[in-house]
């Protein structure tokens, strides 16, 4: 674990926190004074372009006792927030940092509405790269929010303003968007956790579009577990939405614990580029050595895909969606936009209509490519960035070092995954970096399981403040998911898991059964598969892991069951009772009675040639 010296001091706003400052007796008054300290010592930092009034905070503040106090239950009760300023917020003005565009909509985006209903406070608008058209930070005629690390570096952009006020301790979280990594390369330049989820969950009606069919609302916070807590509060399908998902009521984001075993994919070879940065690559190289040590198995993956599928971003003819929303503008008042968002828009002139249709033909062919490299793995882990650059060198070439940081970012909409950042310790510099975990569509609390152990066994503090991460995460207990109990093949890591994780299967703990089976290896089966047995006499505890599953998709698994395999209940060590796997007695009179192992993974690891030569 890495640590960093001289962080600044004030008070930490995680959600977890702030929840025990209410119970014990803290007002939302008391709260936002803290908060407005922080604001004013902090000056003119370039993450507000609007503010919403303090005394108008204040009376809501006091609103929400009311309802509190009259037994109205509020989740995000006096949760500090702020939005990114392509986000409508009513009475605020919307200017997707250009004063041209500027609008002051009479209406919450639908996102915001949600977060207001469930007790949160709006502090503001974050500023942000022009249209949301860059990964950098310093594209914003209200200037570049201050790097709280390194004043001399990029805070990372489009939702730089929003990433900042997140590690600067002015708010709870943050909404951002993300298109081509918006949401995720300002995480890892402030220590802070960026989730991007599926897209079409997180409403977009409100929301000023870069590209609208790839475009996503995102959420900063200080861990894993706020960011999906907020997303699992605002998830939706609203109908005012044309991108939004049918089943986007079902995608859930709440981690359970990650299982003891799993595989993980990284770019092969050559693919995996810091650009020269050693400090970079010393960091990632340590996460993986992390992984590995806590359970994770490591798989190159073939990365021509995904990095041709975000080369279709830019240098294709999907930079032309961005000129729905800006396209007159650029027309009737060019100046009004900064010079390299005005070169990318003018930049789009290029591509016609058989272009467009010829991108999404070969974007179709590499979803399929990236799903087959998906498939063998619980989640792809790349940097978030390959590097990170100073202000004085962007300025200097704003577009080619804009491009180079979408390098593991700018794939993920396009091929319609989800991810979430985290930090991963801090480089020899002192500055933060960070890695992204990401995964099919749909796949939300999977990662964020996942994520969750990236980010708790690589680092130990949040944002730019001095407060660790709490060391027990808020995990979900599974609650509305059938229990199913796995003792083979379908264990983590093992090779029909996938078979779990392709249903949105959660682990949900490692246990053993009560002392009343044995388990014996199956001859001719493939891949290789165990089967359990009940016993009256000198029965014993078999290692087995708890999976939940949704109504449906348990019954899509267990319809898939072959046989001599069965479902049926099974008795655990604690004297509780789960569906789980047997076999039936027929199949067990000729296997080999493997229970001395105590387990699948025992008799397995007995059998690999270097256990061999041990013995």
């Amino acid at each position: 674990m890495s640590t960093k010296p001289g962080a600044a001091t004030f008070p930490s706003l995680d959600l977890g926190v702030l929840a025990r400052r209410y119970e014990d007796g803290a007002r939302p008054a008391e709260i936002l004074a803290e908060i407005f300290a922080v604001v004013d010592e902090r000056g003119d930092d370039g993450v507000w372009i609007a503010s919403t009034d303090r005394a108008q905070l204040l009376t809501q503040a006091k609103e929400l006792e009311r309802r509190r106090a009259g037994g109205e239950t509020m989740p995000l009760y006096g949760v500090p927030f702020a939005v990114k300023d392509n986000i409508d917020v009513a009475g605020l003005p919307t200017t997707a940092a250009c004063p041209a565009f500027a609008y002051t909509p009479k209406t919450d985006a639908s996102v915001v509405a949600r977060l207001r209903a469930a007790g949160a406070l709006c502090l503001g608008k974050t500023n942000l790269d022009q249209f949301a058209t860059g990964l950098v930070g310093v594209r914003s005629p209200y200037g570049t929010p201050r790097n709280p690390f390194d004043a001399r570096y990029i805070p990372g952009g489009s939702s730089s303003g929003s990433a900042v006020a997140v590690a600067a301790g002015l708010v709870s979280f943050a909404l951002g968007t993300d298109t081509a990594g918006s949401g995720r390369v300002p995480a890892a330049f402030n220590n802070i956790v960026g989730l991007k989820p599926t897209r079409g969950v997180l409403s977009t009606t409100g929301v000023v579009p870069a590209c609208r069919s790839l475009d996503c609302v995102s959420v900063f916070a200080l861990t894993v577990e706020d960011a999906a807590r907020i997303a699992e509060l605002v998830r939706c399908c609203d109908e005012s939405d044309p991108n939004a998902r049918p089943d986007a009521s079902t995608v859930r984001f709440a981690p359970t614990a990650a299982p003891p075993r799993f595989r993980f994919g990284i770019p092969a070879g050559v693919a995996l580029d810091f650009r020269g940065d050693l400090a970079a690559k010393s960091v990632f190289d340590r996460t993986l050595e992390t992984l590995a040590a806590s359970g994770g198995q490591r798989v190159d993956v073939d990365f021509a895909p995904f990095r041709e599928a975000g080369g279709l971003l830019y240098d294709g003819p999907f930079v032309a969606e961005r000129l729905a929303a800006t396209g007159s503008l650029l027309a009737s008042a060019p100046g009004a936009i900064i010079g390299p968002v005005r070169t990318i828009l003018e930049s789009a002139a290029r591509f016609d209509a058989a272009a467009a249709f010829e991108a999404q033909h070969r974007l179709r062919q590499l979803r399929r490519a990236a799903a087959r490299a998906l498939a063998g793995v619980d989640f792809l882990l790349v940097p978030t960035t390959p590097t990170i650059f100073r202000i004085d060198e962007v300025e200097a070439d704003p577009l080619g070092l804009n491009a180079a940081l979408g390098a593991y970012a700018n794939f993920v909409n396009l091929l319609d995954l989800a991810a979430v950042a985290v930090p991963t310790g801090f480089r020899s510099d002192g500055l933060p970096a960070g890695a992204t975990v990401i995964g099919p569509a749909g796949s939300d609390a999977r990662l964020a399981a996942f994520a969750g152990l990236v980010h708790r066994a690589t680092s130990r503090t949040m944002g730019a403040g001095p407060h660790l991460i709490p060391s027990t995460p808020a995990v979900a207990t599974g609650a509305g998911l059938i229990s199913i109990a796995v003792v083979g093949a379908h264990l983590s890591g093992e090779p029909l898991n996938h078979q779990l994780t392709m249903l949105d299967g959660r682990f949900l703990k490692a246990t053993r059964t009560a002392p009343v089976y044995r388990l014996y290896a199956l001859p001719n089966t493939t891949p290789a598969k165990p089967g359990l047995g009940r016993v009256d006499n000198n029965g014993v505890e078999i290692e087995i892991e708890v999976w939940g599953l949704s109504a449906e998709a348990f019954g899509t698994f267990v319809a898939a069951v072959p046989p001599p395999l069965c479902i049926g209940s099974l008795s655990l060590a604690d004297g509780t009772r789960v569906s789980g796997f047997l076999c039936e007695g027929y199949a067990l009179a000729g296997a080999t009675d493997i229970s001395s192992f105590g387990g699948w993974r025992a008799y397995r690891q007995s059998l690999k040639p270097e256990a061999s030569r041990k013995a």
